[in-house]
């Protein structure tokens, strides 16, 4: 069942250009500038879904105990004979298989009750439970797992916390010196916390997030270091496995609606990604539709899916989406001085990089974008709360956009929903903020004695 199919490469998205790379080396762009799919040349049976669920008795393989590489047959970009224990472990960057080990969907009766859902159909799967708090270490696992494969000796990143703690973490366990490029006072202190517990070098830039994707880039391309942001297509296919341990869950039987908050949208990438192919193998028939949550002070992808700006709706088109349409909006908000905004930190960004691949993801699910406010994060971060799970303001927007979408009656009451939290809250200020304000709808205020 399990074995090594034939060679996998990297294929650039662009239908005009189609240039592909061999895996083992630093090429994560194409020369052509598009972003970059890992393609695989193998037709496993769904018959393999057995050996995933028989692996979760791991007998002490870690990649059987992972939740990333217990998948590892269908990201198996390095090539190996999967079976094969020894192999795996000169290869395969894991930490102690603890990456979405934990991770699973839940039933949540306060959120389910606030999103106007029935609580059987709706499941919220904590992707904090991930070693570093956040989904970042599904992908972080497969990127620095290239790393390695190419003998590089230092990783970088751009983030706004939840990246560079997971960067991190992964090269310290690894011995790989790790850079992150962080903007100066927008990021929890909780995430910063951790960048510096793990030994990276943080670097702080005066700006927002885009400002230091720039810096990372630019840094990377000088001193031959090895991005690990989200651009980096080795990231999108560990992030893939979130879909795969929901679906799991669901016995392989997609829901109606998968449910993200909208940053980088690396996370919309990877689940129309994974949709996509397990569709072509013929192990799902039905398509799930993709809701992606953007905050109202970042909401680029809501503006521009929904032709909110020139009147004209950013698609797929088949491959060839109107780049011109984005660079407008994107000059456009220069000359405005805009610049995104909002508490949701983790999804502060206003120039998302995944962006092309995501209207992919929209295109091929039927999918939907919408926006919810920052009191609307706050609330559905703290329901989450008052069901006993932990959650960041980000994925707060996962109750909020699901609700704003049954009010609107796209989203039905009986509908099958898999919503991810993809982070733990690290800035606890935000939750003590909201309790301490009884205006809340959910507050629950300290009592004086």
């Amino acid at each position: 069942m399990a074995g090594m199919g034939n060679n996998p490469f990297k294929k650039c998205i662009n239908p005009l250009c189609n240039l592909t790379y061999e895996i083992n080396n630093n090429t994560l762009v194409c020369k052509c500038g598009s972003f970059l799919d890992i393609i695989y040349q193998h037709n496993y049976s769904r018959d393999l879904v057995q050996v995933f669920y028989q692996r979760r008795n791991h007998g002490g393989n870690i990649y059987n105990e992972s939740g990333v590489w217990r998948f590892r047959e269908l990201i198996n970009f390095a090539h190996l004979d999967t079976e094969d224990f020894e192999k795996c472990s000169r290869v395969l960057v894991s930490l102690d298989g603890s990456e979405g080990r934990q991770s699973k969907p839940y039933k949540m009766k306060k959120v389910s009750e606030y999103s106007l859902i029935d609580n059987d159909s709706l499941l919220l799967q904590p992707e904090g439970y991930n070693p570093s708090g956040s989904f970042k270490d599904n992908g972080m696992s497969t990127a620095v797992t290239h790393a390695k494969m190419i003998n590089m000796k230092r990783i970088i990143c751009a983030s706004t916390g939840n990246t560079s703690a997971s960067a991190a973490m992964y090269a310290a366990n690894e011995n790989i010196e790790c850079e992150v490029f962080v903007p100066k006072g927008e990021i929890a202190p909780g995430k910063l916390g951790q960048a510096f517990q793990f030994g990276a070098q943080v670097i702080e830039v005066d700006g927002n997030f885009d400002d230091a994707l720039a810096y990372s880039l630019k840094e990377a391309q000088q001193l031959g270091a090895y991005t690990v942001n989200s651009i980096n297509p080795f990231r999108i296919e560990g992030q893939k496995t979130i879909v795969y341990r929901a679906l799991e869950y669901l016995d392989w039987n997609p829901p109606d609606w998968i449910v993200y908050p909208g940053g980088a949208l690396g996370n919309t990438s990877s689940c129309g990604k994974a949709l996509i192919e397990l569709y072509n193998l013929g192990w799902i028939k039905k398509i799930p539709r993709l809701l992606v949550v953007n905050a109202e002070g970042a909401n680029t992808f809501y503006e521009l899916a929904n032709g909110l700006f020139g009147g004209q709706r950013l698609t797929w088109n088949r491959g060839r989406p109107d780049v011109n349409l984005i660079n407008e909006y994107y000059k456009e908000k220069e000359k405005q001085g805009a610049k995104p905004h909002t508490k949701a930190t983790a999804i502060q960004i206003g120039k998302p990089a995944n962006l092309i691949k995501a209207l992919r993801s929209i295109d091929f699910t039927n999918g939907v974008v919408t926006q919810v406010s920052d009191k609307e994060m706050s609330d559905g971060m703290a329901l989450v709360g008052l069901n006993g799970f932990d959650c960041e303001m980000a994925s707060g927007a996962v109750p909020a956009g699901i609700r704003k979408l049954r009010k609107q009656e796209i989203i039905k009451k009986d509908d099958i929903v898999v919503g991810i939290l993809t982070g733990k809250q690290k800035d606890p200020k935000l939750s003590i903020d909201y309790h301490l304000n009884q205006d809340n709808t959910f507050s629950k205020p300290p009592v004086a004695k």
